[in-house]
């Protein structure tokens, strides 16, 4: 017998218990609001939390079964190309994922919140990796389900909608993401769980939900960057995350669902804001501290160098970081010295050093400094 089905006729709910909703919402929006007062402060954020939207594509795409880390990812980007085989698609599929959000950031600069828009960011999403055959940027025209790999229907644990009523299911989503409901964030986790059971694509289904959060949230001016970082929360209760969005389909229980993504949201914006709060104080020590230590000009360009590439080689700081050659290996060999860098590989003939900014990766992991 085959497992739960689409809750067929139910989108959007009729009734959700705003009784218990209610106390969760206030937390949540005076959370993400703090948060978002960071992400205001911070000078060149995109620079500053760009580990933070690596880590995000790391635990998202984590979710779905890859195991690569964010230390891995960013040394193959520095040439340290010595992971094999699966590990070597994981990264590649991260690679995506991050792609696939920034340039979905940018197509809504000047494109409404649709369809279109989900459907290009598939295919770059896809592209190259495991699922690239899957009909890219294409609404699945077959049945798909979700359960043990290479088993049938009659063993899922979920049957998502027949692909004869997906465009029409999806023009029904694309529908309430324009509505005026009582609470965006409640409207929120009913288009993310929407998104999850109509699986409308063959592969990717998981990732680009997720990837919709931050977005809708900065499509809605809730937050002024398109940087919310929600997969940390779901991959911690991947369990819990997976039994919710399925007793909406078993259950009819929209409620639930809804306040474990509230709390969800107040969680991980408390996180986030953590994270974020101790990224810019680790950069307003240094930005004080690199100066008086290098005597040189480009002691900020440097800086901001090791914050976009945490993990990089020598040849390409010396290389890409306009700075000038003699000054860019001295800078390197202080910041050795004063134990900013550490060196992950050293250099042997024509291949050069890979060096890491530790402490900004234990805060954007989530890790405690040694």
């Amino acid at each position: 017998m085959a497992g739960v089905r689409y809750h067929e006729g139910q989108f959007p709910p009729r009734t959700l218990d705003w009784q218990v909703l209610v106390p969760l919402i206030g937390p949540a929006s005076a959370a993400l609001a703090r948060y978002d007062g960071m992400l205001a402060a911070i000078p060149n954020p995109g620079v500053l939390l760009a580990p933070l939207g690596t880590q995000e594509a790391v635990l998202s795409s984590r979710i779905e079964g890859t195991q690569a880390t964010m230390g891995e990812v960013l040394e193959y980007e520095a040439g340290n190309d010595t992971a094999a085989g699966a590990r070597r698609d994981d990264i590649h599929e991260i690679l995506n994922y991050r792609k696939a959000m920034w340039t979905a950031a940018e197509l809504l600069r000047d494109l409404p919140f649709s369809q279109r828009v989900i459907r290009d960011v598939h295919r770059i999403l896809l592209a190259g990796v495991r699922g690239a055959n899957k009909s890219l940027g294409e609404y699945r025209r077959v049945p798909n389900w979700i359960g043990p790999e290479r088993g049938g229907i009659e063993e899922a644990r979920f049957v998502p909608i027949g692909a004869d009523k997906l465009t029409d299911a999806m023009s029904a989503w694309e529908a309430y993401a324009y509505e005026d409901p009582p609470d965006s964030l409640v409207q929120l986790a009913l288009l993310h769980v929407e998104f999850e059971a109509l699986h409308p694509f063959l592969d990717g289904n998981g990732r680009l939900g997720r990837m919709l959060v931050p977005l809708f949230l900065w499509q809605r001016d809730l937050i002024g960057l398109p940087m919310f970082y929600i997969s940390a929360y779901f991959e911690a209760h991947r369990e819990a995350y997976y039994e919710r969005l399925l007793a909406v389909s078993r259950d009819e229980d929209w409620t639930g669902w809804c306040r474990f993504f509230l709390i969800a949201v107040r969680e991980q914006a408390e996180d986030n804001l953590a994270r974020a709060k101790a990224i810019l104080a680790l950069y307003d020590e240094l930005r004080h501290r690199m100066p008086e230590m290098t005597r040189s000009q480009y002691a900020t360009k440097a800086l901001d160098w090791l914050f976009a590439q945490p993990i990089f080689s020598s040849s390409d700081f010396i290389a890409v970081s306009a700075i000038p050659e003699s000054t860019a290996r001295r800078f390197l060999r202080l910041l050795r010295d004063e134990e900013i860098l550490s060196q992950i590989q050293p250099a042997s003939g024509s291949r050069p050093a890979i060096l890491a900014f530790a402490r900004l990766l234990e805060i954007a992991e989530g890790r405690k400094a040694d």
